[in-house]
């Protein structure tokens, strides 16, 4: 399978990505939406630094995947891989108690670095 090289722009940067030949489209559309994810956190001005933003909008973009997935009739989100572990209970009450620590951190400064 060929590759090709695509140039592309996220949050003003540019960036070389391979994708196999015909996958031009679908690569472009998953730029568009990285893109806007990016400058949406960006914009809000609460963090600035690139990799912060990048992984929240991972996370947003993956939490809005998955809830297509649960929309669809027939389907459940433990159809995910086997890596991905499901979380107990004092887990995820761990998980909530990181999350408001972060949130007051961020209402303080709104920078992390």
């Amino acid at each position: 399978m060929t590759t090709k090289q695509v140039e592309v722009q996220i949050m003003g940067q540019s960036y070389l990505l391979g994708c196999p030949e015909g996958g031009e489209p679908q690569l472009l559309a998953a730029v568009v939406k990285v893109d806007l994810a990016m400058c949406k956190i960006r914009d809000a001005g609460k963090i600035k630094a690139r990799d912060k933003i990048a992984v929240l909008a991972a996370l947003n973009l993956a939490f809005d995947a998955n809830e297509a997935i649960a929309a669809v009739p027939g389907t459940a989100l433990n159809t995910l891989p086997p890596s991905v572990a499901p979380v107990s209970d004092a887990q995820s009450a761990h998980l909530s108690q990181l999350l408001k620590r972060l949130d007051q951190a961020l209402s303080r400064d709104g920078q992390l670095i």
